[in-house]
């Protein structure tokens, strides 16, 4: 990897898109640049930024004119799919990424100009021998920051996860492994900073967790819900309660999905908790949610698609 490479693998490792071998470049790279480990710092600390812009406000006005025109165009049948431009192939974080590098390169520039923070600790650090941490465990016990996590699925039924800690560590085992579930679950709970991470991190547990494959253990249900409460991102709140909704329901989960729907800002959000909650009411109904689903189906106020899913889902269950 070269300097001017920086921008475009760093992007990728925020939203998720790099690969195992990009990830590891990357990583390889900021351990000898000071000056590109400063960046990166920065380019991720604005992306977090620009995260969290809550954006112009909905008026309660603007939103209920808003649901009628997309419900009228619906019923008129003249709602199609989007066909993105051909002149639009390239991914729309490439886009974005543009803005996060003024955006830094500004706040880099108020401070003293673009590289010039004191190295990170990933480039202080010397590139430890992969022989002497290779199948490593950490102690997690004191809550360790774990840097330039990748995750590797090049065995299968194998999971890999590979971290610096004080050396490089470089975990593989099987999904029902009591330890690979506790560290799946502490880097999404305690060390992902970034959507990027903790959307990886979801994905591999949707992979190798739930139907067909490995129970998810307490401790990733748990991560999970809390991360469906808590996280900034809708996004990311959005993959977690897919997962949630693939493992068998549990008084947590459906617990979880129950706040999701009461209280969830995204109705996209919303619209995934309405369909787990639902299908788990089709085996085994629960007055909770029987309540929870009626309240959503007769609320003026909620989301035109949500309100119709909830009713929906109410006719499919068996009162």
């Amino acid at each position: 990897m070269e300097c001017r490479e920086l921008t475009e693998l760093a992007m990728g490792r925020i939203v998720g898109d790099a690969s195992p071998a990009e990830r590891d470049a990357l990583a390889e790279h900021v351990g000898k640049c000071a000056r590109c480990a400063a960046d990166l710092v920065a380019l991720e600390a604005t992306w977090e930024d620009l995260g969290a812009d809550p954006g112009a406000r909905v008026t309660p006005e603007f939103r209920a004119a808003t649901l009628e025109l997309l419900e009228d165009e619906m019923v008129r049948g003249r709602v199609r799919g989007f066909r993105a431009s051909p002149r639009a192939s390239f991914p729309l974080w490439q886009a974005a990424a543009a803005l996060v590098v003024a955006a830094s390169a500004g706040f880099l520039a108020a401070r003293g100009g673009l590289g010039t923070r004191e190295p990170a600790a990933a480039a202080a650090r010397a590139p430890a021998s992969p022989a002497a941490a290779a199948a490593s465990w950490p102690d997690l016990g004191g809550a360790p920051r774990l840097s330039n996590v990748a995750y590797r699925s090049d065995e299968p039924g194998k999971v890999g996860i590979e971290f610096d800690a004080t050396t490089r560590h470089s975990i593989v085992g099987t999904p029902d492994d009591p330890r690979v579930s506790s560290l799946i679950a502490y880097l999404l709970s305690n060390n992902a900073e970034t959507a990027g991470e903790k959307s990886r991190a979801i994905e591999l547990v949707s992979e190798n967790f739930g139907p067909g494959a490995a129970p998810a253990s307490p401790e990733i249900v748990s991560a999970l819900s809390t991360t469906l409460k808590r996280d900034r991102n809708p996004g990311v709140r959005k993959k977690a309660a897919e997962a949630l909704a693939s493992f068998r329901s549990t008084r947590e989960i459906r617990t979880a999905l129950l706040d999701s729907l009461a209280n969830d800002p995204n109705p996209g959000v919303r619209l995934v908790a309405v369909d787990a909650l639902a299908a788990a009411a089709k085996e085994s109904p629960d007055p909770r949610t029987i309540r929870s689903l009626r309240e959503k189906a007769f609320d003026p106020q909620e989301n035109g698609f949500v309100r119709a899913r909830a009713a929906s889902a109410l006719k499919a269950i068996d009162l």
